[in-house]
């Protein structure tokens, strides 16, 4: 059954990206960043009590409270670079950096839950890898938005970061219910981000956003939410190894819709990166 989330929670990790791509065009990535959230910890505490698991938030131990809690600082930092990436650069080229958080993903899985590490496992890795090289080696990289490979060093730390979170989550959310758990992590993510926005004296700015805007950044928080509720009851079930390389092929729905909606062309190189990403993907879902 936990394939089954998964791979829900790719499609609507997919739909998040184009969404929050539009939405964020004319808006500080920061400030998007804390109202997404806050739709997503409405609709996970909406969750929490439709299946009734609010009663068991006292019975949480203190080890997975501090991993759920740390699990949504790395969470945080992830969106916050993720956004501020996808604000200066093309869909195209900072889904496959974000999504190559795989690899140190499947790295650390092995390390600390003594995971499954075979001879495919090497090879999909290094497909992935090599893919990603493939889709961000253009000569045309963000030219004129934001300093040419400034939304690189984004999408690599929202990487570092998001292969940080499923670690700490699947640490965190063991003896949990993965809807309570979503929503505690939430829950810590719009407390970072709103005091950055804060800190920043950006929050005045929030009535500057457009509605279309607005629709559209609130419609990426509802597929963010879907995704989580998804992805943390996959990754309750299922091997982390396996999960998180499901969910990762998002990148397929992403690119689909940022070729389709926001016209971003593909080069024949950035098209072999996109298929070896996807191959290596799925080889560490059945290494």
């Amino acid at each position: 059954m936990w394939i089954i989330y998964a791979f829900a929670s790719a499609f609507f990790a997919g739909l998040t990206s184009i969404l929050a791509k539009i939405g964020i065009k004319d808006a500080d990535s920061n400030l998007v960043t804390a109202i997404r959230t806050a739709i997503v910890v409405v609709f996970a505490w909406l969750m929490v009590f439709v299946v009734g698991s609010q009663e068991t938030i006292l019975s949480i131990d203190g080890n997975s409270l501090l991993f759920l809690v740390l699990s949504g600082l790395a969470t945080g930092c992830s969106w916050l670079c993720y956004f501020k990436a996808l604000q200066i650069g093309d869909v195209s080229k900072v889904v496959p950096v974000d999504k190559s958080s795989t690899v140190l993903t499947v790295l650390l899985s092995i390390l600390i839950f003594n995971e499954r590490f075979t001879l495919l496992t090497v090879a999909a890795v290094i497909l992935i890898g090599a893919g990603t090289y493939c889709m961000i080696e253009r000569k045309d990289t963000a030219a004129g938005k934001g300093g040419g490979y400034q939304w690189l060093i984004y999408a690599a730390l929202a990487a570092v970061f998001a292969s940080l979170t499923a670690v700490l989550a699947k640490a965190g959310i063991v003896g949990v219910e993965s809807n309570l758990g979503t929503a505690i992590r939430t829950v810590v993510v719009l407390i970072m981000a709103w005091l950055i926005v804060i800190t920043q004296g950006r929050h005045h700015e929030i009535k500057n956003i457009d509605r279309k805007s607005l629709v559209f950044i609130g419609l990426s928080g509802l597929a963010t939410g879907l995704s989580w509720l998804c992805f943390y009851r996959a990754l309750q079930e299922g091997p982390v190894s396996a999960v998180v390389p499901i969910d990762k092929l998002s990148i397929l729905v992403t690119i689909a819709f940022s070729f389709f909606i926001l016209h971003e062309k593909m080069k024949k190189n950035a098209l072999i990166g996109l298929i070896m990403i996807a191959a290596g993907t799925l080889g560490l879902l059945v290494a």
